[in-house]
């Protein structure tokens, strides 16, 4: 394997752990996730419950791993949405222009003119309640950002002396994009992706945590945060342990984001040929 590559596979193999429990978290829980236990409501964390229960005597942990599967699945699809659909959107204004790209365009400058959490916000809230819904929303704001950086990066591509040769070859047009455009656009877009994944999560539970995204019993890091946040002085562990997963999962991916750019930077590329 290349040096350039090496400092990835420390936060690859953490990616890859955070992965593989959210896809495997009905079968790590050491207790039903949604099992309730009123008598044992708010227990400390002990040999039984290593983080404790919650108000209903639900264990802890069992949640916190559960809710990997809803907050990292949900995030996850949700960022390859925005991030395929803006990125094509983004492609075919850059490679068509004319009316389609200044229609598109002054469509993604007027979602861009809204703050994206308070657009979210006000979209979740019209929409209803639901992770659905909250996903959505951030859908809806989330795609212009794709848009503008795959248009920038089209008009740049179309100009180059290949893409001449390929019309005169006789090239058409689906096939100049996915063969001579999309591929040349696809780092950048895969960089913006990575380093956008810990954002969106804590996009996703700050809405769940203000009561618009995933609606009880499901275990979801913010909801979980939402429904212990009175018990803070009481129960810390409440809180304290959907809040030290948030923290932990946006930590690992905005690192893997920052490596990605650093490997896939030009930059590195030529100081390592040199």
């Amino acid at each position: 394997m290349s040096k350039r590559y090496r400092p990835l596979i420390p936060f690859l193999i953490l990616t890859g752990i955070l992965i593989f429990v959210a896809v495997f978290a009905p079968f790590l829980t050491p207790y039903d996730p949604y099992l309730q236990d009123l008598e044992g409501a708010l227990a400390a964390p002990n040999s039984t419950n290593l983080l404790g229960t919650d108000r209903y005597g639900r264990d802890v942990l069992s949640r916190v791993i559960m809710g990997s599967q809803t907050t990292l699945c949900a995030s996850l699809l949700l960022l390859l949405t925005i991030s395929v659909f803006g990125s094509l959107i983004g492609a075919i204004c850059g490679y068509k222009g004319g009316k389609i790209d200044i229609f598109l365009m002054r469509m993604s400058d007027i979602f861009l003119a809204f703050p994206q959490m308070i657009f979210a916000v006000a979209a979740a809230g019209v929409l209803g309640g639901g992770l659905f819904n909250a996903a959505a929303a951030l859908a809806v704001i989330g795609w212009p950002k794709y848009a503008r950086i795959s248009r920038g990066l089209v008009l740049t591509v179309r100009s180059m002396p290949y893409m001449d040769a390929a019309k005169m070859a006789g090239t058409g047009s689906i096939e100049m994009l996915y063969r001579h455009v999309l591929p040349n656009i696809a780092g950048p877009v895969l960089v913006t992706a990575a380093l956008d994944i810990g954002t969106i999560i804590m996009e996703l539970a700050g809405l769940s945590f203000l009561g618009l995204g995933a609606m009880p019993p499901t275990a979801e890091w913010g909801a979980m945060m939402n429904n212990g946040r009175s018990m803070i002085q009481t129960a810390p562990w409440v809180i304290l342990s959907p809040g030290a997963a948030i923290f932990i999962t946006v930590a690992v991916f905005n690192l893997l984001g920052d490596k990605i750019r650093d490997v896939m930077d030009p930059k590195n590329q030529r100081r390592e040929v040199f």
